[in-house]
């Protein structure tokens, strides 16, 4: 079976050519070819000799996805549904979104999640297995061809959770951020976890200049537990504890993500809470009015209790603020998409 070229970083493929009998400047000329020429086949990396051409045919494919449905927002979000065309045709979401500051593209990381967050539309999908660097990458490339656009910035925050796919994602940044590549910054790359405390302290040990994004959405174990499994295993606590140490061996700030859920953790008790909680650490609160999915458990908090909750964080030394809503119109909670085209409602596969 070939393998793809786009899952080896720029050290995996100087290997590669070691292994072919080739110098391992040729790894160099066909990461220009593959990420800046946007080449479709071996034959137009014409620098190349014909007999390395035949044995990238004989052993490598560029991979390359299929669009099945592409949804355009009255904003301008654009949301993908890929089939990444493997022998089961899966098929995943790529959101690209436009800001005053350039593009950017929220990629999935697994083909379905085990999660299980009742507020996330992929609950109930099955897991199917973990995407490959090359298809994570792959998200980017099709986008920036379809739409003629380079990418800015690129956020782990689509279908799957990028911590429990560690080594793919790791390397699928090495390649965005490979210089002579797709050059994408690594302070311009942002994972988002539910929280996975072992692998945040991996992260850490990294010392990666991305942006570290944790989903918490409650400061109390049994409210944040009845909206994420995960504090069954990882509680408040655990998280916090990974967290401190994320912050001390990075100096970098977290992102706390909160998506505010009507009559659940949108109070101003609550608000008291994670104050309380995070006071003193390096952090950032993203309040997040939550998507509504269909057959969901959870409904949006009102714009005033949304904007009270910011103000009293604000207020007592924690920096909030409020997420803009894109593609509200185009099912913009992720798995929507995929979950329609499977053609079942998200109780029956809750069943």
């Amino acid at each position: 079976m070939k393998k793809n070229i786009h899952d080896f970083d720029f050290e995996d493929l100087k290997q590669e050519m070691k292994k072919m009998g080739e110098k391992p400047f040729r790894a160099e000329q066909i990461t220009k070819w593959l990420y800046q020429e946007r080449v479709a086949t071996f034959d137009e990396m014409t620098n190349l000799s014909l007999d390395l051409r035949k044995k990238l045919q004989e052993n490598y494919e560029i991979g390359k996805f299929q669009i099945e449905h592409k949804l355009i927002s009255k904003d301008g979000t654009k949301k993908y549904l890929f089939n990444v065309c493997d022998s089961q045709n899966n098929l995943i979401e790529t959101v690209l979104m436009q800001y005053h500051h350039g593009f950017t593209v929220c990629v999935s990381s697994q083909i379905g999640c085990k999660m299980g967050c009742k507020f996330c539309a992929s609950t109930g999908i099955p897991f199917v297995r973990n995407l490959s660097s090359g298809e994570i990458v792959q998200q980017i490339l099709e986008i920036e061809k379809e739409e003629n656009i380079r990418i800015s910035n690129i956020v782990f925050m689509g279908i799957g959770e990028p911590l429990d796919n560690f080594e793919n994602v790791m390397k699928a940044i090495a390649i965005l951020n490979y210089p002579k590549g797709l050059n994408i910054g690594a302070r311009h790359i942002s994972i988002s976890t539910s929280g996975l405390v072992p692998k945040i302290y991996e992260l850490a040990d990294k010392q990666m200049q991305c942006t570290l994004s944790i989903s918490l959405h409650s400061a109390n174990n049994e409210t944040r537990t009845s909206m994420m499994p995960i504090n069954q295993t990882y509680p408040i606590e655990e998280l916090l504890k990974a967290c401190r140490y994320y912050i001390e061996k990075t100096n970098k700030r977290i992102s706390f993500e909160y998506a505010l859920a009507k009559d659940n953790n949108d109070h101003i008790e609550a608000a008291k809470e994670l104050a309380k909680l995070l006071k003193g650490m390096l952090a950032h609160v993203n309040l997040i009015p939550i998507n509504p999915i269909q057959d969901g458990d959870y409904i949006k908090s009102t714009n005033e209790n949304i904007i009270k909750f910011r103000d009293y964080l604000n207020e007592h030394g924690i920096v909030a603020t409020i997420r803009r809503e894109l593609g509200s119109d185009i099912n913009a909670a992720c798995g929507q998409l995929r979950r329609q085209n499977l053609g079942k409602t998200r109780k029956e596969l809750l069943r």
